[in-house]
């Protein structure tokens, strides 16, 4: 059954009329009817009328695993070769989904305008930014040696100018929605609302390997600061969501069965952020004078270190409360793909912290959490495509439980 995390009041099965914001207003107040459509008359393409963001998940879940198999500290035979293949993958996916999605804004223009007033399915407008900037980043480390590096070049950089563009636009329509239409009420944070703020932190890791390319000068340096101005944006915007996520848990109990494993998207912002700051350490020698590549250099450790264990912290909480929800007979749903691109976010920072300092226990880590992201990136595919053949996953969803039940 296909589902959209829910942030606040239950989301209303689509095609119905969206249930009322806790101020009394419709979440489409304003908007201009679509107008009775012709007696008989069937929408087109029907299987794409409930094809949301959130599909674009599968899309980033993929790519990193491309990517983070590329960065992975060790040498393993055939890894190289079959992350190509998943990077071709990816590439195919996001194809799809832009595809399906385009269907779904020209044919069910209705539709699309309730999912972006919805604050259940709004936030995933930041992962189409994301999609984007994953796959260009895995288009350059990895697709270069199917394309060549020129054309892998060319193909990250157009992506990464339009993710980080669409992502910054992501970091501020969507809070504005959430503010002035979606007014969530209390009580209702949700790890979801972590999604377009960390968006900008993707295109601070992913710009890093393009300063290089940059010519040396003021082009060079403003892209390397630029970088570390979306670092900062993504990482304040997330220090003021995360506690109220937090404080929903404790005060309101576990989230609904079938949205528990959103959990996970936390530790996307940690080990983005982790892989950030190393990434751009590597980047900063050439860009700034001397003195500040070597201060960012050890800002990349002072900072990694302390929030790679906070993110291993999440992890075990997080994953102690997917194994209650699993006993408690949590079925699959799309919520599955945040067992994957956060994760594999953790893979590339504890990867770039064994690199900066040569710790054994680090690589250990990064190869640890990378083998728990192919197993969750397999299962995950594979019963997605089982959904979409079956239909389940295209069909219209039904009401999920509140989003404050407290249940074993």
């Amino acid at each position: 059954m296909a589902i959209f995390p829910q942030t606040s009041a239950p989301l209303s099965a689509p095609g119905t009329a969206p249930l009322p914001s806790p101020d009394g207003r419709r979440p489409d107040a304003g908007t201009r009817p679509e107008g009775p459509r012709p007696a008989g008359a069937q929408p087109r393409l029907p299987a794409l009328r409930h094809i949301g963001p959130n599909w674009y998940a599968s899309v980033m879940g993929t790519a990193i695993v491309a990517a983070a198999g590329s960065a992975l500290p060790v040498d393993v035979p055939g890894l190289r070769t079959a992350c190509t293949v998943v990077w071709a993958l990816s590439a195919l996916l996001l194809a799809a989904v832009l595809a399906a999605r385009a269907g779904h804004w020209i044919h069910h223009r209705d539709q699309a305008r309730t999912h972006l007033l919805d604050p259940a399915v709004a936030p995933f407008y930041g992962c189409l930014s994301m999609a984007l900037l994953a796959v260009g980043g895995a288009t350059l480390t990895v697709g270069a040696d199917v394309i060549g590096a020129r054309a892998a070049l060319a193909v990250d950089v157009v992506l990464f100018v339009a993710g980080t563009a669409i992502g910054l636009g992501a970091a501020v329509v969507v809070p504005y929605l959430m503010v002035v239409r979606h007014r969530p009420a209390p009580g209702t944070a949700s790890p979801v609302w972590l999604l377009p703020l960390v968006a900008p932190m993707v295109s601070a890791t992913q710009g890093a390997p393009l300063v290089a390319h940059v010519p040396e000068g003021q082009g060079r340096e403003a892209l390397l600061l630029a970088c570390y101005a979306m670092f900062g944006l993504s990482l304040l915007a997330t220090l003021v969501v995360l506690p109220l996520v937090f404080a929903r848990l404790v005060h309101h109990g576990p989230l609904p069965l079938a949205l528990t494993p959103t959990l996970f998207l936390v530790l996307g912002p940690l080990g983005q952020s982790t892989t950030a700051v190393n990434q751009l350490a590597d980047a900063a020698p050439g860009a700034v004078a001397s003195a500040y590549a070597s201060a960012f250099g050890a800002f990349a450790v002072l900072y990694g270190v302390p929030v790679m264990g906070f993110a291993v912290l999440w992890l075990a909480l997080a994953g102690a409360m997917v194994i209650r929800a699993a006993r408690d007979g949590m079925g699959f749903a799309m919520t599955w793909w945040a067992f994957t691109f956060p994760v594999g976010t953790c893979v590339t920072g504890a990867a770039g912290l064994a690199r900066h300092t040569g710790l054994s226990a680090l690589t250990w880590l990064a190869v640890a959490l990378y083998v728990f992201l192919v197993a969750a990136w397999a299962v995950a595919g594979v019963r997605t495509v089982r959904g979409v053949v079956s239909g389940a996953l295209t069909a219209a969803s039904g009401r999920p439980a509140p989003a404050t039940a407290r249940t074993r």
